[in-house]
């Protein structure tokens, strides 16, 4: 399994120096990856659970590829119905460019209906829309000169260049965990990026599904890459509340063998979601206390085997 974390990009104390500590430290340290999140505007709906200031995404990870050097960067995840695939196509595929071929693109439907409705766009009609624009962004970046007619959006010779530095593509997580999310993870993903589930979830009904959609599909199932959160707790929590990722160390090295006999490729630390310290300025520490435990007691960061 390959690690990362999510960065902490919005919240009082925010700022880029924190940022820039933040992916320095985990490229030091040796973990792969650090993603971001996307909103694109902050209404009260938003601010309510991330808090200004918000950094913008896109900006946020060119700017940090040119301040770092081995470390993957991307998102978890790309609310894709805010950008038209003309546009998330370029981004994306300039940014691999930049970075090197460092991207990974997560993608999700967003949540929050006020943002739909600054934007234009139909919240309830969210899902059919971002799986259309998915499909016009994998073609953007596959072709040199594109036309498409669909239901949601249509153009003629379009270009997106540079391409990616990625072939074909840089990797595509897919969020979500409702069955639509699930399939559009085996139509359209690399891999499948559920958040915040219990281990119980994963096992008994997450990957059960993702394998009978992939087989009537006749698709490859995608790889497994959670989000979990990161907080070790100095007693066990109960079993009956707590997600993976947050528990006594014991707990926490259960979760990460349960994930790896599931067959997860890709883990993502969130040491900021369900931290009561989240806001802070005790988070900073107790976050990076937290992953060096990880990397120093639970996980061998540089062959992905746990210890």
């Amino acid at each position: 399994m390959k690690f990362g974390v999510k960065l902490p990009q919005f919240g009082p104390g925010t700022d880029p120096d924190l940022m820039l500590r933040w992916a320095r430290f985990a490229e030091a340290i040796g973990f792969d990856f650090v993603l971001t999140g996307d909103h694109t505007a902050l209404t009260p709906e938003v601010l309510q659970d991330y808090p200004a200031p918000y950094y913008e995404p896109f900006t946020t990870m060119a700017w940090l590829a040119g301040k770092t050097r081995r470390i993957k960067l991307g998102f978890t995840v790309i609310v894709v119905p805010h950008k038209h695939p003309s546009l998330l196509a370029h981004l994306t595929s300039t940014l691999d460019q930049l970075s090197g071929g460092r991207l990974i693109v997560g993608v999700g439907v967003g949540w929050a209906e006020s943002e739909f409705d600054v934007l234009g766009m139909p919240f309830r009609q969210r899902g059919a829309v971002t799986d259309e624009f998915l499909a016009a962004v994998k073609l953007l970046w596959e072709n040199d000169t594109v036309s498409f007619d669909g239901h949601y959006v249509s153009f003629t010779d379009v270009t997106v260049s540079p391409r990616p530095l990625q072939s074909p593509h840089p990797p595509v997580w897919v969020g979500g965990s409702s069955k639509r999310a699930i399939r559009r993870a085996v139509l359209h993903g690399d891999a499948w990026h559920p958040i915040g589930a219990t281990i119980d979830w994963l096992r008994e009904k997450g990957m059960p599904e993702i394998r009978r959609i992939a087989e009537a599909e006749g698709r490859p199932v995608p790889a497994l890459a959670p989000r979990i959160w990161c907080r070790i707790t100095e007693k066990p929590l109960s079993e009956d509340t707590r997600v993976a990722g947050e528990g006594s160390l014991d707990q926490v090295r259960h979760d990460l063998e349960q994930l790896q006999e599931l067959g997860a490729e890709h883990v993502l630390l969130d040491t900021k979601r369900n931290s009561p310290t989240a806001g802070s300025a005790r988070h900073l520490e107790e976050a990076w206390r937290a992953l060096t435990t990880l990397a120093h007691e639970l996980v061998d960061l540089e062959t992905g085997t746990l210890r």
